[in-house]
C-alpha cells in the first residue's frame, strides 16, 4: 500500500470516526422526555359520546365548555414544565387532554402546588385535579375518585448489584435501604421489618438522607443496596442516570391498593362520566399508549373505578 493510499485510508477512517462521536453525543444530548411547549406526539382521542352524555346537564363548570383541571408540576414523568419553564407537560398532562376530549370539552390546565389541590378544588377553582392523588377512605368523604393509575413504589438498586428481585419481606433482609422519613414508604417497610425480624432474619437498616442527590451517592459509592422511592420518580432517575435498575414494586397502600385518580368533587357527577371515558380508552388501547409514552406501563389498570376502597383511616 502506497503513501498515498495509507493516508487515505486514515483520512476515512478519521471522518467515520467523527461522525460515530457525533452520533453518540447527539444520542445522549436528546431529552429522555418530550420536553417541547408543542407535545407532537400527545396522543389524542375521540369524544366518547357515552361519557359525555353521562355528565349531569347542571354540572357547574368553571368555564362552560371546557374541562378545567389542576396539575402540580414537580419532575418526570408525571408533571413538569416544558422548554419554555411555564407549559405544563408530561403524563398527567397527556391524561387531562385525553378526558376533556373523550367528554367533548376543551381542556383548561391550571398549575398548582401539590398541598392546594384539596382547597382550590373544594372552592371551585377548577372541576378535577389530576396530582398523583391516592385514594384513601378520609379523602372519599369529601371527594369522589376515578382510577387511572395503580400507585407503586419502586426497589432499585445499583446496574451491576447482585440483587435480583424484591417482591417479599424477607427479600429485604439484612439490606441497607434508602427511604424517606416520614413516608408511606417508610410506614410500609417498618411493618416488613417487624415480619423479618419475627421469622428470625437480620432486620432491614433503613437510611435517611436530606435529599436525592445524596441518597443516590450513597447508593453509587456502595454506601446503600436499596432504594424505595414512587416508582414513577425512580423511573425517570433510572432513565436520566443509567446507572440504577427496578427490581421489584409495592403498592401504595400495602398491604391493600391505593390507586392513583382523577379526584373531583364530592357528589358533583363528573367521576362517572370520567370512569366511563378512562375505561374505553382502557379498550381501545390509547390508555396503555399514553403510559407506554412516559415509560409508565408497569402501573396500567385493567380497569378503572369511581371510589374504589382506599388507604384506611389512622
Amino acid at each position: 500500500m502506497s503513501i498515498f493510499q495509507i493516508k487515505k485510508t486514515i483520512i476515512f477512517l478519521s471522518v467515520v470516526f467523527s461522525i460515530f462521536i457525533m452520533i453518540i453525543t447527539y444520542a445522549a444530548a436528546q431529552p429522555i422526555f418530550d420536553t417541547s411547549v408543542e407535545q407532537h406526539e400527545r396522543l389524542h382521542v375521540d369524544k366518547n359520546e357515552a361519557a359525555a352524555n353521562a355528565i349531569p346537564s347542571d354540572f357547574p363548570f368553571v368555564t362552560k365548555g371546557k374541562l378545567t383541571i389542576a396539575v402540580a408540576p414537580t419532575e418526570p414523568p408525571l408533571t413538569f414544565y416544558a422548554q419554555d419553564a411555564r407549559t405544563p407537560v408530561g403524563s398527567e398532562v397527556d391524561f387531562a387532554s385525553a378526558f376533556a376530549e373523550s367528554l367533548g370539552l376543551e381542556l383548561d390546565l391550571i398549575p398548582i402546588t401539590w398541598i392546594d389541590w384539596s382547597l382550590g378544588l373544594t372552592s371551585r377553582k377548577y372541576d378535577a385535579v389530576l396530582a398523583n392523588v391516592g385514594v384513601t377512605e378520609a379523602r372519599k368523604k369529601k371527594y369522589d375518585f376515578s382510577t387511572y393509575r395503580q400507585g407503586l413504589h419502586g426497589f432499585y438498586v445499583k446496574k451491576d448489584s447482585p440483587i435480583q428481585s424484591i417482591k417479599e419481606p424477607k427479600d429485604l433482609a439484612g439490606l441497607r435501604v434508602i427511604v424517606g422519613a416520614g413516608t408511606n414508604q417508610e410506614r410500609i417497610l417498618l411493618h416488613w421489618d417487624e415480619e423479618i425480624k419475627k421469622a428470625g432474619l437480620a432486620p432491614i437498616v433503613l437510611q435517611y438522607f436530606d435529599d436525592s442527590a445524596t441518597s443516590l451517592m450513597a447508593m453509587q459509592s456502595g454506601r446503600a443496596d436499596v432504594v424505595v422511592q414512587p416508582n414513577a420518580q425512580l423511573i425517570y432517575i433510572s432513565l436520566r442516570d443509567d446507572n440504577l435498575r427496578g427490581v421489584g414494586t409495592l403498592s401504595a397502600g400495602w398491604p391493600d391498593r391505593s390507586d392513583v385518580s382523577v379526584v373531583s368533587r364530592k357528589d358533583s357527577g363528573l367521576a362517572q362520566p370520567l370512569t366511563i371515558a378512562i375505561n374505553a380508552m382502557i379498550q381501545d388501547g390509547s390508555y396503555q399508549k399514553i403510559l407506554d409514552r412516559w415509560h409508565l406501563s408497569d402501573e396500567a389498570l385493567e380497569k378503572s373505578e369511581t371510589n374504589p376502597p382506599g388507604l384506611p383511616e389512622e
